[in-house]
């Protein structure tokens, strides 16, 4: 399976946090899956993390890239052709960040970890 970490699964993944399902936790650790982290979740965490919203223990461009390589978590950048789907999506929720990870995933057919009740509604494969 390939999988597409939503934001707050990185930061669950990366902290040993109890928010991460037992289920998201096994996919997450199975070596048969390819975990991907999108730039689109950097964007988030750098975003969060200058608006006060977000402590980390370092600066995001060094807490991810360290984080994202310690966990053995590909990176997927942006592309053209997946921010130009953002007009096929239904109007599901406006939180720019969780469209464009929903996005990607199509585009790319990965199956999005999340327990985001929002990211269900939309067209693409989830587990949690």
């Amino acid at each position: 399976m390939r999988l597409l970490l939503d934001t707050c699964t990185f930061l669950w993944v990366t902290r040993g946090d109890a928010q991460l399902s037992a289920d998201a936790a096994a996919l997450f650790r199975d070596p048969a899956n390819e975990v991907f982290l999108s730039a689109v979740s950097a964007w988030e965490i750098s975003v969060k993390h200058g608006l006060g919203k977000l402590p980390l223990p370092d600066a995001p461009s060094r807490y991810v890239p360290r984080e994202r390589e310690r966990h053995g978590i590909d990176p997927l950048p942006l592309g053209e052709a997946d921010t130009l789907m953002l007009d096929r999506l239904p109007a599901v929720d406006t939180d720019p960040f969780d469209r464009l990870l929903v996005c990607q995933a199509i585009q790319h057919g990965l199956t999005l970890l999340t327990p985001d009740p929002q990211i269900h509604r939309y067209p693409v494969a989830v587990k949690w």
